[in-house]
């Protein structure tokens, strides 16, 4: 059994792409944790899709053996999306390495990632990353450091991730800096659950950070938060070879725990694991605020019950997932889900349709408002058909978030106009050494979901990065929008949108659509309404089938005859045809999308 002094729990945390998977490579391999024949680029990234976008989506733990010490390493995501994976990381371990690319230096989620660290008092080991490529700038990446913690130059680390260089240094810093776990080995056993999944044959699984005490195989232990009674059919350590199972999972220790629970809800993260007798709870990481609403629906309606699993599983191991049953005219059943962001949705529906095969439809996201009503009641509302007629209303308000953009200084006058567009509220500008900026604004939350990364990205040929986080709620000028085709109002195109802005969404999404539903026997009209009055249409014209020609010359009132008769089949027709205008999915689809 490991002493406590010698055991080091730390995770990497870094801006996206900044190379914390090829760093934990690295480590893996120089430890002896990972032969060298069975080494492959980003062994922690499990998921297929993690490998595909390049992206760490999923947090994971792995144990490793350096000079009779335990190291425990989580590698964490780097997406905004993905910051609620990073602060369960954060909550289970002593230490982290902040790692910074030596060629694009501190960026937005650095800043982030740093922060969420600084409240969980956890030293920092500050490293420079991929120093063997020719654009790396040591000197002024130091420096941008050193402004941003306060640490000395030598305490400032450079390795190549890639290359190896530097890392053995690191696994001695590490050592030397990171403190040993400090719980009490003979109390009732204390457990923070960071991560859950679902295993076919064994039940839920959690991953733990053994806080006070010791969890050992066939231990009777309660979840503090959900009550569930359990005994523990297996317990170990996780390392890339696998899960390890011992007998004992000791005080300070990273491991896993099979709980043989059937049920879902019974294990959730940031309970605590106790024994019968066993103390208070420990602090969990802040509960997430899902800040995005999508529908969910299943192409098929015969697929609601296989999507309904699916999204337990999926809950299992996305903490930050929450849903309920929806149902659309349009659509059919299926889930109305609160995510953090866009790519959050991106991933959840690629996991859906990945792993559980169900092929989906995702209606327009939206953010929540908050309503105060003329009773005086307070209410959240999730979705454009929530809204109640507007004469109960006296105030909406909506989500606004504080924004940090880290960028090179030549593309501010671009970012600031951009962020005029979208209703930002400039706040202060800092200056980076090595000519770069870091701009502060507060914006409405629904200005950045949906594509304000890939403008800013454009604006700023790439170079920008960003971060946000929530700050309150604010009034705002917003009426429901209705889309009417067919004269015949469809639930899943109903919007929020600013009162000042609505001509303008109203003749975009017209224009999507006209664009997007075939043409029928008869005239169809796309009208955008707010309340009574229609502020923007179109028309997607009949199909014309040349009824006159069979004629050969005779008198025109023939063909006139004919015309007309067409004339009144189609009005026929567009009278009950109205609600029968089928619209594909890719119209849902495409106005998902703001441009």
């Amino acid at each position: 059994m490991t002493d406590q002094s010698r055991i080091r729990n730390f995770c990497i945390i870094a801006h996206i792409d900044h190379g914390k998977s090829t760093l934990a490579d690295r480590l893996l391999e120089l430890t002896g944790t990972v032969d060298k024949r069975n080494m492959k680029a980003q062994i922690l990234d499990s998921m297929d899709l993690e490998r595909e976008k390049g992206i760490t989506i999923k947090l994971a733990p792995a144990r490793m053996m350096y000079q009779d010490h335990v190291l425990n390493l989580i590698d964490t995501p780097g997406h905004v999306d993905f910051t609620y994976e990073v602060s369960r990381s954060l909550a289970a371990v002593e230490g982290a390495i902040l790692l910074v690319d030596a060629t694009q230096g501190v960026q937005a989620q650095t800043i982030g990632n740093l922060y969420l660290a600084m409240e969980e008092n956890l030293e920092i080991i500050p490293v420079l990353n991929k120093i063997d490529l020719p654009a790396a700038d040591v000197d002024a990446r130091a420096a941008e450091l050193m402004q941003l913690i306060g640490c000395a130059r030598e305490e400032i680390l450079c390795v190549s991730g890639k290359t190896g260089a530097g890392v053995m240094e690191l696994l001695d810093a590490i050592v030397a800096r990171i403190p040993p776990p400090t719980g009490d080995a003979v109390v009732p056993v204390r457990a923070l659950i960071f991560d859950s999944f679902y295993d076919d044959y064994r039940g839920v699984m959690a991953y733990v950070r053994v806080v006070d005490g010791a969890l050992k195989k066939r231990q009777k232990v309660t979840m503090i938060a959900t009550r569930a009674d359990l005994e523990l059919l297996e317990v170990g350590a996780v390392t890339p070879n696998g899960l390890i199972a011992s007998d004992t999972l000791a005080t300070g220790q990273i491991g896993y725990v099979v709980t043989g629970l059937k049920e879902i809800g019974g294990c959730r993260v940031g309970d605590t694991i106790t024994t019968g007798s066993g103390g208070h709870a420990l602090p969990g990481y802040k509960e997430v605020k899902p800040m995005v609403y999508a529908g969910i629906f299943p192409r098929e309606g015969d697929d609601f019950h296989k999507l309904r699993e699916a999204m337990e599983r999926l809950k299992l191991n996305d903490s930050a997932l929450i849903y309920e049953p929806e149902h659309s005219p349009a659509i059919g059943y299926g889930f109305r889900c609160g995510l953090l962001g866009m790519l959050h949705l991106e991933i959840l529906k690629e996991r859906l349709e990945r792993e559980f095969n169900i092929t989906l439809v995702v209606t327009v996201p939206s953010v929540a408002y908050e309503l105060l009503l003329r009773s005086g009641e307070t209410r959240v509302i999730k979705s454009p058909l929530e809204l109640p007629d507007p004469s109960h209303i006296e105030l909406i308000r909506e989500p606004w978030v504080k924004l940090d953009l880290v960028s090179p200084s030549e593309y501010i006058g671009p970012i600031m106009s951009l962020l005029q567009e979208r209703r930002g509220v400039y706040q202060t500008t800092e200056y980076l050494s090595g000519a770069r900026a870091i701009l502060h604004y507060e914006i409405p939350l629904s200005m950045v979901i949906v594509d304000f990364y890939d403008k800013l990205k454009s604006v700023t040929a790439g170079y920008a990065s960003m971060n946000y986080e929530v700050i309150g709620y604010r009034v705002a000028d917003v009426v429901r929008m209705d889309m009417l085709v067919a004269e015949e109002p469809v639930d899943a195109f109903a919007t929020l949108v600013y009162r000042d802005e609505a001509e303008k969404t109203g003749r975009r999404m017209a224009t999507i659509l006209k664009d997007s539903i075939p043409k029928e026997n008869f005239v169809i009209k796309i009208q955008a309404a707010v309340g009574g009055k229609i502020v923007a249409s179109e028309r997607i014209s009949a199909m014309r089938k040349d009824v006159t020609a069979g004629l050969y010359g005779g008198d025109v009132t023939r063909k006139r005859k004919l015309l007309e008769k067409q004339k009144k089949g189609k009005a026929k027709m567009a009278a009950l045809g109205k609600g029968r205008v089928s619209i594909p999915t890719e119209a849902y689809l495409k106005v998902l999308k703001r441009e």
